[in-house]
């Protein structure tokens, strides 16, 4: 079954940036690739139980299971160990990321406190767009009254483009709510 943000960027999004940038063909619009989701856990990747709730918090975010990611190096001023648990991370694609960029945009940033918009300052050379969320509970698929402790995710979303300009603009097309020059 297609999603709805699917249909939407197939039948109306692709063909007007097809028409705005004078393009050949569909297959040279800025398509999205994956999202990535990632909760990095720090110190208290060590423990087992805050791991099991962090990762069925981020599974019921995502609508798949996380991986536990591991530190590569050993830092003695982070009390790092290599090979120890150092968060926890989903990518999505396809439907699924479809369904998560359409539950972010229209549902889990409005939840923010004080929210004024996404940065613009949040693309790659590529073109990927990154942001951080400081409350992970602005989910709704999160119960609050289970939560122990409130974490932030990082959240990457990759773009096929040629530009930032071009990632820019199907982001925006795609709901996406950035600041605007006059804001603060």
């Amino acid at each position: 079954m297609v999603t709805r943000l699917k249909e939407l960027f197939v039948k109306e999004i692709q063909p007007s940036l097809k028409e705005k940038y004078g393009l050949k063909n569909l297959y040279m619009t800025p398509i999205l690739e994956k999202v990535v989701i990632n909760m990095g856990l720090g110190l208290d990747g060590n423990d087992s139980k805050i791991i099991k709730s962090c990762e069925a918090d981020l599974s019921n975010i995502a609508g798949q299971k996380p991986v536990i990611t591991k530190f590569k190096k050993s830092i003695s001023n982070f009390k790092t160990r290599k090979g120890t648990n150092s968060g926890l991370k989903v990518t999505l694609r396809r439907n699924r990321m479809y369904e998560f960029i359409d539950r972010l945009v229209n549902i889990a940033l409005p939840r923010i406190k004080d929210f004024r918009g996404l940065s613009t300052k949040g693309f790659d050379k590529f073109g990927n767009y990154t942001f951080g969320v400081k409350e992970h509970i602005i989910f709704p698929e999160v119960n609050f009254d289970k939560v122990d402790k409130i974490r932030g995710l990082d959240i990457t979303i990759v773009i096929n483009s040629n530009s930032n300009e071009h990632s820019l603009e199907l982001l925006k097309k795609l709901n996406f709510p950035f600041k605007t020059k006059g804001d603060n």
